[in-house]
């Protein structure tokens, strides 16, 4: 039986490059816990169960991108990082179980979201840790995974995503890349059952730690099809 985690409400002071959180203890110790996270106890969630509304209302992980469909990118990019792979999608799901990996459906219902595809891969997930990564991010930086793990080690928090500072200057956080532990599946279900939906708000209720990535553009994703023919276009 997985164990079970009460969520910290503790808010992160930001940092550079990363956001440092109040450690957690090593009880009766009085020591800060630190906990190595090794690739094969991650299992790495492509979400895919979206409606693709800005496409059209097309499958966005089964569109094609130089070649192939956009998630198998996003699985030659994640899949080398972590020791387990699965998909979240809620339509064509013998489609993508033709990649070979497991496929898991949301057991919430009416398209609920990137949480709800979240909550399907906790629901399943075999390893003490999960990472997740949208389908139409086919250019993910290959130190994804070790980074967000390193700065969990590190900072003694409980989840780590990614910030990206872009052209202009501004900061900008990418959520849907989350490092979470498996113990978060009773936590992430109380705020959708509460009708959250919001993956910051969410992370926020636990000992978070942002990582910052120097290349915005590896963490574009393809919302439309203009986007879709601009990155085929494109060298």
């Amino acid at each position: 039986m997985a164990r079970r985690m009460r969520p910290s409400r503790a808010v992160c002071l930001a940092t550079h490059p990363v956001r440092r959180c109040a450690e957690s203890g090593t009880p009766g110790t009085g020591q800060p816990f630190r906990q190595m996270i090794e690739r094969d106890d991650i299992t790495g969630l492509i979400l895919a169960g979206g409606r693709g509304s800005r496409m059209g209302g097309t499958d966005k992980g089964l569109q094609t991108l130089r070649g192939a469909p956009m998630v198998m990118h996003t699985m030659m990019r994640l899949g080398p990082q972590t020791g387990e792979l699965m998909i979240n999608a809620n339509r064509n799901v013998a489609a993508y179980e033709s990649f070979g990996v497991p496929v898991v459906v949301d057991s919430v219902p009416d398209f609920a979201g990137p949480l709800a595809g979240m909550l399907a891969g906790l629901e399943q997930c075999q390893t003490r840790w999960m990472v997740t990564a949208p389908c139409d991010s086919p250019f993910l930086p290959t130190d994804l995974v070790a980074r967000l793990a390193q700065a969990i080690e590190e900072s003694g928090a409980e989840m780590a995503m990614p910030v990206t500072i872009d052209a202009s200057g501004r900061r900008q956080t990418q959520p849907v890349f989350l490092l979470m532990p498996h113990t978060a599946l009773d936590s992430l279900m109380a705020y959708l059952n509460g009708g959250g939906r919001k993956i910051d708000a969410w992370a926020a209720q636990h000992r978070l730690a942002e990582v910052e990535f120097p290349d915005h553009d590896a963490f574009a994703n393809i919302n439309t099809l203009d986007d879709l023919r601009g990155f085929e276009s494109r060298q």
